[in-house]
Formats: structure tokens, C-alpha cells, sequence
């Protein structure tokens, strides 16, 4: 727990574009114009409304409007993660193997894609406890403590789904209604019916009546704007369940092939062996293939944070099948072997010098280059924007976060109107998103910030638009292979 809180501390603060996103809506909440991204407008953008509720109420005790996000953020996730290195810890205890959960919770503490989110802002770390208490409550038969807690976690990420059902499921088979095993009833009460619906209930009630839907507009939004191809997803997620400690960095490509195989034969023989004493926790072991399945079928854009959440249990089963490895093989120290050599290869991920931004050891996946650019776009923007003028761009977070201008999402986050430009043909993509220029050009926004590689193929080759926007600044960047990030301002007299 204290490695977790050091390595975090170390790194300081490096903040995704994403997390600005949440900032803003807390900040709006505690400026009394209520939990939206841009005033008047009441679109639900974000998919994690707990973590948003939570930055509003620290903010409002650490500065307001003026409070340091970022760095609240940064400290609470610490915190968060803390607490799941000891979650990890008493999930160990309660399989009978106390040397896997310390296992788990070493890498875990000091793992890029545990640190990376944390210090980035995001509400994985908040998410990851809530899942993981979730499981040792249900481990332990504190069911009105679980059920809390999957209501919690489902208000911090939707695709808490993913382990909540399962274990909805399995706590049907516990009242015997659903006839299997030979365990005594675990009688259910009207303190975890409660515990689990109120949370659910408040929340999506709110959201029905101020939104129209608690469906976040965040996720068809993105299902609709970005092209893949079909098996996108599915190849992200092998290369992912064959590295969690990294082990590519060390041994290079081939070890994806090893991990492959070695790491989900160590999580099946963990399961075997467990399943047979209590087979109430088939939801621990399942959920990291259940992940695995849904984002695969969905392919979904792979953002690096939906790698994150089946990771902790994906190495305890990991260790706990090492401890039953080394049982069977007589051979103790294996117990010790694998967690250093997961530990040494982990930190390979990290970095001592960053090549941008603060000069401090942090994961070499922490990348904030494009969230340092749309900063410095902000700065170049500040100075001409007037009350009420509209920014287009196609990543909101740090933009908007930073002029707090009126902003339309090219994405469509959360601007809903921007829905009904896509999908756009095959050939207007460069990468995996391109901005319509119809949508440019209908809603007429003031001002444009856009990688390059955006438009290059749609704004950036339309007579309309080069007609009515003039390029004012350009900033050097090749992030997706872009000519630049491009300032645009509307022209006056040629505005319709």
C-alpha cells in the first residue's frame, strides 16, 4: 500500500484528456449551472458520474471553481489505489494463499496501467476498488456490503456490468433458485435489496428526468464516429492478456506467443483448484474472460483505460496458480520467482526521464503529449475569444477545460448533433476518425481546433469551408501521423 502511495506521489500529477472532461462537469456543478459539459446544454457526456459527484464535493471544499483538479484527483486515486493493493491482500487471505494476494498487490502498486490512470486523472482507480471490495465482500458473505458496492461501481463505470450480473447470478444460485451445489440458503434481506437499488434508483431517476436517459450519449457517440476494423478489439485484447507484466519490454514480440498460453493456464488452474472448496467465487476467475469477451464482440475504440479493470484479478489468479504450481511441484521458491521476475519486468514500463512533460519518473505510457498541445492551442485561443463564441474540436478535454469556451464536439460527447454526420464513407478516414465538414459547416462555429489529420480528407478539401475559415496558427505535431494541429477562425462578412 505504501509502494502504491509512492509510486504515485513520485510520478505527480499527468492528466488525460478524458479526465478534463469529468473536471469540467464538476466544475460547472459547483458554478450552480448544474452537471453538464457546456451551460444550457444537459447532455450526459460522461460515463462516470460518482467520480464526477466526488470531484464537485472535494472541489467545493478545496477552492470551488478555482479548485486544483487535477491534483485533487491525483491524491484521491492514490488513495484508491492504496486501499485495492489491500483488497488484494485480503482477497489473498481469503483463498488460503496469503503470498499470492501480496504478490498481486506489489505489481499492482507499482504497474503502469495502475499508475498511468491514476496519475492521469481518470476514475479507474476508483472503479478497480469498488470492484475489488465488491468481490471480497461477496467472498466473505457480506452481501449488503457487495451489493453497495456493485451499485457503486456500476455509478463509476458502466461496464461494471461485466462482473455485476455475474455475480447477481451467482448470489440467485446462494437463495436456491437456482438449484445447484449442496451449500445452505444464504437468506437474502431488505438491507442489501436496499443497499443495491437505492444508489441505482437515485441516480437513474436524475438522469431519466434531466437527461431524457441515463444512457451516457458518451458511448453511442463513439460507437458511431470511429471505424475499426472487425477485429480490432480482439487482437488489442490478445496482446494485452499476454503482457500483463510486460514481459514484450524484456523478451521482446515472442513472448507475447508464451504469455499467451502460460497466463490464462495459471488463472484456469488457480480456478480448478479453488472452485472445488467454494464454488461461490466463480465470478472472481470468470470476470477476466467475460471482459475479455464483451469488449472483443462490442470492438469498441480501445482506449488504454478499458485495458486496466480485469488486470488486479488477472494476476492474483495469476500467483494463485503459481502457489498451486509450486504445491504440486514441491518446489517453494517458485512462489518467490515469478513475483520478482513480474516485478522486474514491470519496471521496465516506467521511465526516469519523460521526453515531455514533468521531469520525474512516471510510466512510459503516461503520455500527455496531445493534452500538452491542446493546452497551448488554449493559450494561443484565450486572447480571441469573446462571451458566447463556439469552439469546434475534435478532443474536448483539455480545450475545453482550459478556455472553458462553449464547445462542439466533432465526436459528438456531447454534442448530440453531431450524431447525424455519422459514419462517414471509408475513404474520408485517415485514421480512425475523421471531422465531417458538413458539420463544420452547418453549426458554424466561431472557432476550429483540429489535429491535421482530422480533416485532411474532409474539411481540409472543401471549397465551402476553406471560404468561410481562415488558418490562423498552426502547431507542430506528427501525433497520428498529423502535419500539425490547425487553429481555424471563422471569417465575418463570408459567415452565412
Amino acid at each position: 500500500m505504501l509502494a502504491a502511495l509512492g509510486a504515485r506521489f513520485l510520478a505527480g500529477p499527468r492528466t488525460i484528456d478524458d479526465a478534463y472532461i469529468t473536471f469540467r462537469y464538476a466544475r460547472n456543478l459547483l458554478a450552480g449551472n448544474g452537471l453538464v459539459y457546456n451551460p444550457g446544454e444537459w447532455v450526459l457526456g460522461t460515463t462516470t458520474p460518482l467520480y464526477t459527484l466526488l470531484m464537485a464535493a472535494l472541489g467545493a471544499i478545496f477552492g470551488g471553481v478555482q479548485a486544483p483538479f487535477p491534483e485533487i484527483a491525483w491524491s484521491v486515486n492514490a488513495g484508491c489505489d492504496a486501499l485495492a493493493c489491500g483488497t488484494l491482500i485480503l482477497l489473498g487471505f481469503r483463498m488460503k494463499r496469503p503470498s499470492s494476494g501480496y504478490a498481486a498487490a506489489l505489481i499492482w502498486a507499482i504497474a503502469p496501467m495502475s499508475v498511468t490512470f491514476a496519475i492521469g486523472g481518470m476514475e479507474t482507480s476508483l472503479f478497480i476498488l469498488l470492484m475489488l471490495a465488491t468481490f471480497y465482500f461477496h467472498s466473505s458473505a457480506q452481501t449488503s456490503l457487495a451489493a453497495a458496492s456493485s451499485a457503486l461501481s456500476i455509478l463509476v463505470r458502466p461496464d461494471a456490468l461485466l462482473f455485476v450480473l455475474p455475480l447477481y447470478l451467482e448470489r440467485l444460485r446462494q437463495l436456491r433458485w437456482i438449484p445447484t451445489g449442496k451449500s445452505e440458503p444464504i437468506p437474502i434481506s431488505w438491507k442489501e435489496i436496499l443497499s443495491g437499488f437505492v444508489p441505482l434508483a437515485a441516480w437513474f431517476s436524475y438522469a431519466w428526468l434531466r437527461y431524457g436517459s441515463p444512457l451516457p450519449h458518451s458511448i453511442t457517440a463513439k460507437a458511431s464516429a470511429y471505424q475499426l476494423p472487425g477485429d480490432a478489439a480482439f487482437i488489442r485484447l490478445l496482446q494485452h492478456y499476454a503482457t500483463p507484466f510486460l514481459g514484450h519490454l524484456t523478451f521482446g514480440t515472442p513472448w507475447i506467443g508464451v504469455g499467451l498460453i502460460l497466463f490464462p493456464a495459471l488463472l484456469l488452474v488457480a480456478a480448478r483448484r479453488i472452485l472445488r472448496k467454494d464454488v461461490s467465487l466463480w465470478p472472481l476467475f470468470a470476470f477476466p474472460f467475460i471482459y475479455f469477451l464483451a469488449y472483443a464482440i462490442a470492438n469498441p475504440l480501445i482506449f488504454r483505460w478499458y485495458l486496466t479493470p480485469p488486470l488486479p484479478l488477472f494476476m492474483l489468479g495469476i500467483f494463485l496458480g503459481t502457489a498451486n504450481l509450486a504445491e504440486d511441484l514441491k518446489f517453494p521458491p517458485l512462489q518467490i520467482i515469478l513475483p520478482i521476475a513480474a516485478a522486474g519486468m514491470t519496471l521496465n514500463g516506467w521511465v526516469l526521464h519523460p521526453d515531455h512533460g514533468p521531469d520525474r519518473p512516471a510510466p512510459a505510457m503516461a503520455y500527455i503529449q496531445l493534452e500538452l498541445l491542446y493546452q497551448l492551442a488554449a493559450e494561443e485561443l484565450f486572447p480571441q475569444l469573446e462571451s458566447g463564441d463556439v469552439v469546434a474540436a475534435g478532443d474536448i478535454g483539455a480545450l475545453g477545460y482550459f478556455t472553458d469556451a462553449v464547445i462542439l464536439d466533432t465526436l459528438g460527447l456531447i454534442s448530440p448533433q453531431a450524431d447525424d454526420y455519422y459514419p462517414l464513407p471509408a475513404q474520408d478516414y485517415v485514421i480512425n476518425f475523421a471531422i465531417p465538414a458538413d458539420l463544420i459547416l452547418d453549426e458554424n462555429p466561431d472557432f476550429l481546433v483540429a489535429l491535421e489529420v482530422y480533416g485532411r480528407r474532409t474539411f481540409l478539401q472543401n471549397e465551402d469551408f476553406l471560404s468561410r475559415y481562415y488558418q490562423f496558427e498552426t502547431l507542430p505535431t506528427d501525433i497520428y501521423g498529423s502535419q500539425g494541429m490547425l487553429l481555424y477562425r471563422a471569417i465575418p462578412n463570408r459567415r452565412p
